[in-house]
């Protein structure tokens, strides 16, 4: 019972004490003036300690620059150390030092959560090699350069979508699980369950047919492009491509868009162009000091590279340009290039250097070359579709696309040689019923990380590089 006066008093006292604001390292940074009772909570970067002050550095994820607590030495603990989670409560007060606009004053420091310093693969004050780090994919994210990759893929990934819905897109959820192979490659990841795997007969499949791991959302956008006249994707896809160079990835995301009652393939070109220069600036305005992390240890050069991209417009050549280009060539290729040939990122790589260290689009491959959806450019005597490619400097390939097939009996006569009209009898459905010249293309969000940043292994780029330890996380 509170009935006694003292009682009241108490509760007059505990009500008077002022209740600590919590604040992300990134708010307290910025914050404009002081503050007298604040609480931040984040993992411990750096410990120094004094003889009459102690020193930590705090980071919570929000921001790449950590938080410096100031605190008397009584307030040191065993096992406040390097890595260990952290609460701090504290006064938010301006900084003496010309680096950090403020600093906090600890009053309480509690260690939520210790981290032993010995068996931790990330060590203080090391600037460990991404080839390290990649080691240890549950950790890795403690490591600025990671942290720093991670805040840059979350302000890209809220560009693209903010790009595409202030153009009047509507974003559509593609499928993960499909039965279509977009791309025609044969690269696919079959699924199964864990019954049927077991099985070595004839089985019958959970979905009555084979279902695979989408390569592209493509087709089921051109479905939407039926109602929507502007239409994007942006999730998973996966490559079941046996390979471990540095430019490959098994899972990666796409970002993709379909364009309804558009005949032109420079409108293609145009979005594509658009995307890329508004989401490249986007990130360098929003995240200057990550990205200044990468260009600054990782690709000194790539700063400057980007700030011209974003001054000039993109060059145009078309296919069969190229390969005039790439034969007249004075170095060798492993491929020797031809005409009909598929350009190989030796080519490609070439080209952009050729054409000034600029993006490039290469435009109308060969009809054989390319996909069955691709619109024939009824041309000769070498017959061509109207495709198109971007290629980036030290990277090569980064969008792909193409206005579509709409005419019907074109679509028909193609299916038929290739022994699909079945299977895409539903596609062939979507010519019939108020069909309209379209386009679309297709980025790989990682590829562009890769290069915007001038990181040389794909892998990265990725929150979890795959098949580290052996094994999945």
């Amino acid at each position: 019972m509170l009935g006694s006066r003292g009682g009241w008093r108490a509760l007059r006292r505990c009500a008077s004490v002022p209740r600590a604001v919590r604040l992300r390292v990134r708010e307290a940074l910025g914050a404009r003036r002081p503050a007298d009772a604040v609480r931040v909570q984040g993992w411990v970067r750096s410990v120094r300690s004094q003889k009459e002050v102690l020193f930590l550095h705090i980071n919570d994820g929000s921001s790449l620059e950590s938080l410096q607590v100031v605190a008397d030495p009584s307030l040191e603990k065993k096992d406040l150390t390097f890595g260990s989670a952290v609460e701090v409560q504290g006064k938010l007060v301006k900084s003496p030092h010309r680096m950090q606009n403020m600093e906090l004053q600890a009053e309480a420091i509690n260690v939520v959560g210790p981290c032993d310093i010995w068996s931790f693969p990330l060590k203080m004050k090391e600037r460990h090699p991404l080839e390290y780090v990649r080691q240890f994919p549950h950790l890795r994210c403690r490591n600025n350069t990671l942290g720093a990759l991670l805040r840059i893929r979350s302000e890209a990934t809220a560009g693209i979508h903010s790009f595409f819905q202030d153009n009047g897109y509507v974003h559509i959820h593609t499928p993960i699980i499909t039965s279509n192979d977009c791309e025609g490659a044969g690269e696919l990841f079959q699924i199964e369950t864990s019954r049927e795997a077991k099985e070595s007969v004839e089985k019958t499949h959970f979905f009555n047919v084979p279902a695979f791991l989408t390569v592209s959302g493509q087709l089921h956008l051109e479905v939407m492009a039926g109602a929507f006249t502007h239409v994007f994707t942006f999730g998973p896809t996966f490559r079941a491509e046996n390979s471990q160079s540095r430019r490959h990835l098994a899972e990666f995301y796409m970002v993709e868009a379909e364009l309804s009652f558009t005949e032109s393939l420079q409108d293609i070109m145009q979005v594509m162009e658009d995307l890329f220069k508004t989401v490249t600036s986007t990130v360098l305005s929003k995240c200057p000091r990550d990205v200044e992390l990468f260009h600054k240890y990782i690709a000194p050069a790539q700063k400057g590279r980007l700030e011209q991209i974003l001054k000039h417009k993109f060059m145009i050549i078309s296919y069969s340009e190229a390969v005039e280009i790439l034969k007249q060539a004075s170095q060798t290729f492993t491929f020797k290039p031809e005409w009909g040939c598929d350009l190989q990122t030796e080519h490609e790589k070439y080209l952009v250097k050729h054409c000034g260290e600029v993006p490039v689009f290469v435009v109308n491959y060969p009809y054989e070359l390319k996909p069955f959806y691709m619109r024939d450019n009824e041309d000769g005597p070498q017959h061509t579709v109207a495709a198109v490619d971007l290629l980036v400097p030290g990277v090569g390939e980064l969008c792909g696309g193409s206005l579509r097939e709409e005419r019907l009996p074109f679509l028909e006569s193609r299916l038929q040689r290739l022994g699909l009209t079945d299977a895409y009898q539903w596609y062939l459905d979507l010519r019939k019923f108020g069909s309209v010249p379209h386009g679309g293309f297709g980025m790989g969000f990682e590829r562009y990380l890769q290069y915007i940043l001038g990181v040389d292994n794909i892998k990265d780029v990725i929150p979890f590089p795959r098949f580290s330890h052996s094994c999945l996380l």
